[in-house]
């Protein structure tokens, strides 16, 4: 039985001479495992319609230990992404996290979305990239079901103050009466903001916020650490983006 679906290559590998193994994410079935058979051959014309970060239309048919791509088409294949390092960093940075992050065969229209939208911003280079990985990121852990309490103080209830701290090891905030040690402080326009991409109803507008230099430096931090304290695999795609980077 064969299955039409609109998804994004997010990872590749090669299987023996010239198959390959594709992970798709898509919107209706999330992330879905598909074998491109001969794809090296010259004249197999799924060939570019398989490779990393093409998003297309994939005509799928169930093999014993996963689909196989009968055909492809691209839609959209991120080109501008390969004439700047920095940013193809960080797409395969997001790739990466969407694969550890996600569920196969469950349904994950937001997230395709919000990766979808993050690499047409890497391409157009019009967006502090700082904002670009913050919102993927807190975005992308609550799409995940970690979305840390950021509501109110967790112990007082107070909604905001200034400046707020965020506990990385509890994902809460605190007042500034109800401050605790191992609390990272927090602005409350950095709050603000987490607020904002954790909880806005339209993926799209994730990225529709602006902090001053050092307050962005303090929302990528938390968010940084945040997700590290959670997702618990070696994320060789972020090393390489900081080392190629100043980012700290």
């Amino acid at each position: 039985m064969q299955q039409t679906v609109k998804g994004l290559i997010i990872r590749e590998q090669t299987i023996g001479e010239s198959d390959r193994l594709v992970t798709l994410l898509t919107g209706d079935l999330g992330l879905v495992r598909a074998f491109v058979r001969r794809a090296k051959t010259i004249r197999n014309q799924n060939l570019s319609a398989t490779s990393l970060f093409v998003y297309g239309e994939f005509t799928l048919y169930r093999g014993r230990d996963a689909y196989v791509v009968d055909s492809a088409q691209s839609i959209e294949v991120f080109f501008e992404l390969r004439s700047d390092i920095e940013r193809l960093a960080l797409a395969q940075y997001f790739a990466q996290l969407t694969y550890f992050l996600g569920a196969e065969e469950q349904p994950a229209p937001e997230t395709l979305r919000l990766v979808l939208n993050a690499l047409h911003l890497l391409c157009r280079g019009e967006k502090d990239l700082r904002i670009i990985k913050a919102a993927v990121e807190m975005r992308m852990l609550t799409l995940g079901g970690y979305m840390p309490d950021i509501t109110a103080c967790y112990r007082c209830g107070t909604f905001e103050s200034d400046p707020m701290y965020f506990d990385i090891e509890e994902g809460c905030i605190y007042c500034r009466d109800c401050y605790r040690n191992n609390a990272m402080t927090a602005p409350l326009g950095v709050i603000t903001a987490l607020r904002f991409i954790c909880l806005t109803e339209n993926v799209a507008k994730v990225f529709s916020f602006s902090l001053n230099s050092d307050n962005l430096d303090i929302l990528c931090n938390i968010s940084e650490k945040y997700l590290l304290s959670r997702v618990e695999k070696k994320l060789t795609t972020l090393e390489f983006y900081k080392s190629i980077t100043n980012y700290e």
